[in-house]
């Protein structure tokens, strides 16, 4: 397994869209294995393969404290919405920076396995959040094209400021 690096914004890499996964071999396995251990390094609790410059539908999610539930979902699509929650989201592609977002309370998940096996999530709270955030990034998405304008610019104003501060450290 290897530790991938992560595309941060303003890469235009995260504004494509992922294929969809036709080929379930070694190599998609080894991408899900080294997306956890990425996404575990970097102390994350979620990541899309086009954050590490795959344009592939692969994601990883896992919420657990223990860091022993890790979920790999591929071709994942939201089939499902109901309810609104408020959640603090971060994203390992803006280092540091959260923001309040709106998203479902609960989505229906369709996806693949590794090994091509249809799954079908029901997912509330944090985790909906967080795979709702995840399918996003593989749509060329961002949670910060949630904010509004103002907030946005401020947030990205914060990401340059924090950038600024550690190349003069």
């Amino acid at each position: 397994m290897s530790v991938l690096s992560i595309l941060e914004f303003p890469d235009p890499r995260l504004r494509l869209h992922a294929a969809p996964v036709q080929v379930f071999d070694a190599q998609l396995k080894k991408l899900g294995a080294d997306m956890l251990e990425t996404m575990y390094a970097a102390n994350g609790v979620g990541l899309a393969a086009i954050q590490v410059n795959v344009q592939q539908r692969v994601l990883v999610a896992d919420m657990s404290e223990e860091r022993n539930q890790p979920l790999v979902l591929v071709n994942a699509e939201v089939v499902e919405r109901h309810g609104s929650q408020v959640y603090q989201e971060g994203c390992l592609s803006f280092p540091g920076i959260y923001a309040n977002v709106t998203r479902a309370l609960g989505v229906t998940v369709t996806a693949l396995d590794l090994d091509g096996k249809a799954l079908r999530l029901e997912l509330e709270g944090p985790l909906a959040v967080c795979i709702q955030h995840e399918i996003d990034h593989l749509d060329g998405k961002m949670f910060v094209d949630y904010l509004s304008p103002l907030k946005r610019a401020m947030l990205l104003k914060r990401l340059d400021k924090q950038r600024r501060q550690a190349a003069s450290a």
